[in-house]
């Protein structure tokens, strides 16, 4: 209900203080102060009677609760955006319908979308979640992205977007109390398992070149954004995709045992609409400027 809504000004200080993992940074975005950005998300927490953050010297960490309300309320604050934005704008505003799974939308692009909607103003994305294959006739969309080429309509022609891997993540409080010296001990451990990723610990563990894992206990949940906030929780280690780890490592929510231990994974592709507007090109090379861009970081 509306009445139920928590102060917006503090949600909006909140979610940009979340994106920039800095208060600091959110006061710059916001053209605040610092001690502003420090209350209304004090304000906040108050209202929600959680924890959002876990304060540092120089950092600003989100709580699991807080990533949780950051992914469904960047989600809500795009959409705010894109009405304002199409109410004034009207006709002048041009639209690209971008279609993904859920995964990839919470953890890949709807974090970098603030960038693309500051560097490209005039341009609203629209973005569509489905797990179905890409079909034009079913679905409507500009550009839509999925994993590998199997299942794509005759209509749409799938491009090379991203290479990936998968990885193995878990919570550093969690190998603190069950360290993991090495992939046999993970006997010791519950997996955690994405419901449309069900033989990623199969295939890992031939990979590993390790005994198959009998008798593990098993957390299985219906998409690997879920998986990943479960992992976050110190429930399991997960297997990821590299590309769906996000700053998760970076700000050691999650951290990597094994390193150079990767397995290769089907790669993403990208197909265009037939009808697609003329502004998808511009929504397309956003886009590989953000993997080179994070293909470039990893190598630094």
């Amino acid at each position: 209900m509306i009445s139920d809504l928590p102060p917006l000004n503090a949600v909006r200080a909140f979610a940009a203080a979340a994106r920039h993992q800095s208060f600091s940074r959110a006061a710059e975005e916001l053209h605040v102060s610092h001690s502003a950005v420090s209350r209304h998300i004090k304000l906040l927490e108050e209202h929600l009677g959680v924890l959002l953050f876990e304060r540092r010297t120089r950092q600003s960490l989100l709580t699991p609760a807080g990533q949780t309300f950051y992914e469904q309320v960047s989600v809500a604050l795009a959409q705010i955006a894109n009405a304002a934005t199409a109410l004034t704008r009207g006709a002048s505003l041009r639209k690209v319908t971008i279609n993904v799974r859920p995964s990839f939308a919470v953890r890949w692009l709807i974090p970098r979308l603030p960038n693309f909607m500051a560097l490209y103003p005039d341009i609203q994305p629209e973005v569509v979640t489905s797990t179905l294959p890409p079909d034009q006739s079913r679905e409507t969309f500009d550009v839509v992205i999925r994993r590998g080429q199997s299942g794509w309509s005759s209509n749409v022609q799938p491009q090379i977007l991203l290479e990936d891997d998968l990885v193995l993540v878990a919570a550093p409080s969690l190998l603190q109390s069950v360290p993991l010296n090495s992939a046999h001990d993970l006997v010791h451990h519950t997996l955690l398992s994405g419901r449309t990723r069900s033989s990623d610990w199969q295939n890992w563990v031939e990979h590993a070149g390790i005994a198959q894992l009998r008798n593990q206990p098993i957390l299985q949940f219906d998409h690997m954004h879920l998986v990943l906030q479960a992992a976050v929780d110190g429930l399991g280690v997960a297997l990821c995709p590299a590309s769906l780890l996000g700053k998760d490592l970076s700000t050691r929510r999650l951290i990597c045992p094994f390193p150079s231990l990767r397995l290769p994974l089907t790669r993403y592709y990208y197909g265009v609409s037939q009808e697609a507007a003329a502004e998808t090109q511009v929504f397309i090379d956003w886009m590989f400027s953000h993997i080179h861009q994070d293909a470039t970081a990893r190598t630094l």
